[in-house]
């Protein structure tokens, strides 16, 4: 689910076939056989023809042989297309965990700025518009038809750009309604302070009520606002480093599509429902945006095996964590807050709970279609923050980062002169602060 991404260069083509499957089968054979190395592949609905399909194939090239390969798939295929922009550039060599920290001219590629999200958000490994076979709306063509303009959306999306508005079906408004009913009513007795506060606040900004799904466009615009965070429409599953790298520049990726209308309480993937109640009331409280940030800002650069580390803790604080509340147990994780069942086993005497702390959160086991073995806690989200950035310490990267929020962007501090540069930085702001000061004692 989470490809390594190492140093190895990746490049992607996009082709159709001329004459179906047969040929399929043969062009799989030549990037096989060649000095390429198939990481991922995926279906799309073709652009010019809504009778063909497109075929996505993402490789690492190794020692040269992309001209080869280019030539052996024209006799396969009848649209090739190698895009210099879907796949990072990466000028790095596989670094073995054994040499990590790597050199500086080592270091895996990670975006620098939030515009180069567009080279990495369309790398989904799971779903998207392709269900598996045990999927809700596998055999429902409607229900199928619909996840395929979902997932156009978001391949075609840019940064910059509004999101595009959906007009959500009546069964898709039915199904949120229902399950935005029985929510509502467990986020009284089972929710933290800050999913309780802002609830009511989109609902009266951003059009989240029984009624209707809001709109994407119309939450980004609002979080914004609040906490500098806005969203970007995802077709499905991204890598962890994918998705974290997102966080770092207040970045949240989300899902435009909903759960399959047979079994509204539940869903074998994040969808609308799940973003939108569970993870947006969070995200417009400042301190929890922190502290999202923290762990993304904590990725990049990171070994494979710190991302996989940092992805751990996410889920057991920001998708499934709990937090004191005038001595008592709340719930602010979103895959709690989007889930009847497991909203109210939580915080029963029969679920197991631990104070979180980065060290040990990280070794605990992720569960997918059960109830997680034990739950961790916080006091305060600024306490979380706090010990993400003391974890973040250890992490071994051969530079440190510091993010820019006026142009959403991360400088690499690994010369004496950009550390310099934000020296000079920082004491432009105690100025201000020590002005400030003067000015209110005396």
């Amino acid at each position: 689910m989470d490809p390594k991404i190492q140093g190895t260069p990746v490049t992607s083509c996009i082709f159709s076939l001329k004459d179906g499957i047969e040929d399929l089968v043969k062009a799989l054979q030549v990037l096989q056989n060649s000095k390429l190395s198939i990481r991922h592949i995926e279906t799309r609905p073709s652009k010019k023809s809504t009778s063909q399909l497109e075929y996505y194939v993402e490789f690492e090239t190794k020692n040269g042989g992309l001209n080869d390969v280019k030539t052996l798939l024209k006799e396969q295929v009848a649209d090739l297309i190698i895009p210099e922009n879907i796949t990072p550039p990466t000028k790095n060599p596989k670094v073995p965990a054994e040499h990590w920290p790597p050199t500086k001219d080592e270091y895996p590629w990670f975006p620098k700025t939030v515009s180069d999200l567009d080279q990495t958000s369309n790398r989904v490994l799971m779903y998207g518009a392709d269900l598996d076979a045990d999927h809700p709306g596998f055999k429902d063509e409607v229900y199928r038809k619909r996840r395929i303009l979902f997932a156009d959306i978001a391949f075609n999306y840019k940064h910059g750009y509004p999101i595009p508005k959906v007009e959500y079906t009546e069964e898709e408004n039915r199904t949120w309604c229902t399950i935005y009913r029985e929510l509502k009513e467990l986020y009284k007795t089972h929710a933290c302070l800050q999913q309780r506060e802002n609830l009511p606040l989109l609902e009266e900004n951003c059009g989240y009520g029984d009624k209707a799904i809001p709109q994407l466009e119309d939450v980004s615009r609002y979080l914004k606002q609040k906490t500098g965070f806005q969203l970007r429409p995802v077709a499905g599953y991204l890598s962890s480093r994918d998705f974290l790298a997102g966080l770092a520049f207040r970045v949240f990726h989300c899902t435009q599509y909903i759960r399959h209308s047979s079994d509204p309480f539940y869903t074998p993937e994040p969808d609308c429902c799940h973003e939108l109640l569970g993870h947006m009331p969070l995200l417009a409280d400042k301190k929890f945006a922190q502290f999202a940030q923290e762990i993304g800002l904590a990725s990049l650069g990171a070994s494979d095996e710190e991302v996989a580390k940092l992805a751990t803790c996410f889920f057991f604080t920001i998708e499934f964590g709990l937090c004191k509340e005038n001595s008592e147990m709340r719930v602010y994780g979103a895959g709690l807050l989007s889930s009847v069942g497991e909203l109210r086993h939580v915080l029963s005497d029969k679920a197991v709970v631990k104070p979180f702390e980065p060290e040990v959160t990280a070794k605990q086991e992720c569960k997918i279609t059960t109830y997680q073995d034990c739950y961790f806690y916080t006091g305060s989200f600024e306490e979380a923050t706090f010990k993400m950035r003391e974890y973040a310490k250890t992490i071994k990267r051969p530079f440190e980062l510091k993010y820019d929020p006026y142009t959403n962007s991360v400088a690499v501090l690994d010369t004496a002169a950009s550390i310099r540069g934000a020296v000079e930085e920082v004491q432009d702001s105690l100025l201000v602060i020590t002005g400030a000061l003067n000015k209110i004692t005396h």
